[in-house]
């Protein structure tokens, strides 16, 4: 089942309770962020750090999106409450592991961390699904740890509603592998 999340969606994932609940695939089927703007000011807003790995326009856009509601992105990033990491570029650090949390711009004192992956960068290259699926996979393996809240996000205006189901399959393939290894630390 492929849902589009609004606001009223965001609210449940506020609560710390939160984060036993899987990652979140939201496909957009227009232009557009609201739902990632949505869901980033919302932690903004109760004083979450908010991080979002996307491709450069995407990033360029979620900043305007956020200057409209009102808040400074320039500000933001400087202070470290919003952290945007460009993809491709970012996942050589993403995938070492310790050196985006030693050297990078990322708090462990936060208490929540919102991160937001937009995928339609490596969707519009035409990379293979397998290759998607583990990008999804290490990244959600890098995430789970920082007792994040996470939303992966992909703009595709003309796919197939079976391209658009092996998309959510290949999401919910990623994020599952993470499965085992985050109940035993719950339980």
């Amino acid at each position: 089942m492929i849902n589009t999340y609004m606001g009223v969606e965001f609210v449940r994932h506020v609560g710390l309770e939160a984060h036993g609940d899987m990652c979140r695939l939201i496909i957009r089927k227009e232009k557009g962020h609201t739902e990632i703007t949505q869901f980033i000011v919302g932690g903004l807003e109760i004083g979450q750090q908010a991080v979002v790995l996307a491709g450069a326009a995407c990033l360029k856009e979620i900043a305007r999106n956020l200057g409209e509601q009102g808040l400074r992105p320039d500000a933001l990033l400087h202070s470290g409450r919003l952290v945007f990491l460009t993809a491709p570029n970012c996942l050589a650090e993403i995938f070492r592991h310790g050196e985006l949390l030693q050297r990078g711009p990322l708090h462990r004192s936060a208490p929540v961390l919102r991160w937001v992956s937009d995928w339609s960068w490596v969707y519009a290259n035409g990379s293979e699904p397998g290759l998607v699926r583990e990008y999804q996979r290490r990244v959600h393996e890098f995430i789970r740890p920082l007792n994040a809240i996470s939303m992966c996000t992909v703009q595709c205006e003309k796919l197939a509603r079976t391209s658009l189901l092996a998309m959510l399959a290949d999401h919910r393939r990623a994020v599952r592998t993470m499965e085992p290894a985050r109940r035993p630390a719950s339980a």
